[in-house]
C-alpha cells in the first residue's frame, strides 16, 4: 500500500486517479481548492487537503499540514485553460498569467515544499500531468493554432520538469512528465475520444512502471516518449 497525493482531485482526471488508487487499495490525499465542494472525492473516502497550487502560501500550509507523512509518489495533475481555440488577437495578459501560474509554477511549488515528504516514501517519484500541446515539436509539424496561454504554459512546465529532474536527482527523486491524451472533461471537451478513467488506468500502468532511469522524460500514455 503506497501513498499517493493528487492535486485537483475533485473533478475530471484528478477524480478518476483517486478513485482508481483508493479501489486498488493505495491511500489517497487529494486536493481541491474548496475541499466543501469536492462532494464525489468525499463520497469515495479520499483524505481532502485545501489546495491553490498556484500560491505558494497555499503550497506552504499543505506542507505544514502534512509534515512528517511520507508521500511516495506525487502527481501533480491541477490545471487551467483559458483560452481554448483562441488566437493572438484574442489573448488576455492576465489569463495567460494566471494559466502560467496554476501550470507552470504551481506544480514546481508542490514539489520544493513536499520534496520532504517524498524522500521520506518508497518511490520517491512526482509525475507532472503535461500534455502534448506543449510540444515545440509536434507545433512544428503541424499543430493547430491558438490556445497560447495553455500550450506554452505547459511547454514551460516541460522544462521545469527537466530541470527538476536534474536538480532533485541527488535528493533521490524521480520527476517525470506524463500525457494524458484527449480526455472526455471540462477542460478537455466534449469531442474527446478517452474517458477519465480509461486515461487514468493507462496512466497508472506507466507510473507503476516507471524507474529512476526514467527520470527527466516526457511520455506517452504507452510509456513513450513525446518529443519536447
Amino acid at each position: 500500500m503506497a501513498t499517493y497525493l493528487v492535486t485537483g482531485a475533485n473533478r475530471g482526471i484528478g477524480l478518476a486517479f483517486a478513485r482508481q488508487l483508493l479501489t486498488r487499495g493505495e491511500v489517497v490525499i487529494g486536493t481541491a481548492r474548496q475541499p466543501e465542494q469536492a462532494v464525489e472525492l468525499a463520497d469515495l473516502g479520499g483524505e481532502i487537503q485545501p489546495l491553490d497550487c498556484g500560491d505558494e502560501a497555499s503550497v506552504q500550509a499543505l506542507a505544514g499540514s502534512l509534515a512528517g507523512r511520507s508521500i511516495d509518489v506525487l502527481i501533480n495533475n491541477a490545471g487551467v485553460f483559458p483560452d481554448r481555440g483562441k488566437g493572438l488577437d484574442e489573448v488576455d495578459p492576465q489569463a495567460l498569467l494566471d494559466c502560467y501560474r496554476v501550470n507552470a509554477l504551481g506544480p514546481l511549488l508542490v514539489l520544493r515544499h513536499l520534496a520532504p515528504n517524498l524522500e521520506d516514501g518508497s518511490r520517491r517519484l512526482c509525475v507532472n500531468i503535461g500534455s502534448q500541446m506543449g510540444s515545440i515539436t509536434r507545433a512544428i509539424e503541424g499543430g493547430r493554432g491558438g490556445d497560447y496561454a495553455y500550450s506554452s504554459s505547459k511547454a514551460a512546465l516541460n522544462m521545469n520538469s527537466v530541470i527538476a529532474a536534474r536538480d532533485y536527482r541527488r535528493r533521490g527523486i524521480s520527476v517525470v512528465v506524463l500525457h494524458p491524451g484527449w480526455v472526455h472533461t471540462d477542460m478537455g471537451g466534449s469531442e474527446a475520444p478517452l474517458t477519465p478513467d480509461d486515461s487514468v488506468a493507462r496512466m497508472l500502468t506507466v507510473i507503476d512502471g516507471l524507474t529512476p532511469s526514467r527520470t527527466g522524460t516526457f511520455l506517452d500514455l504507452d510509456g513513450t516518449e513525446i518529443p519536447w
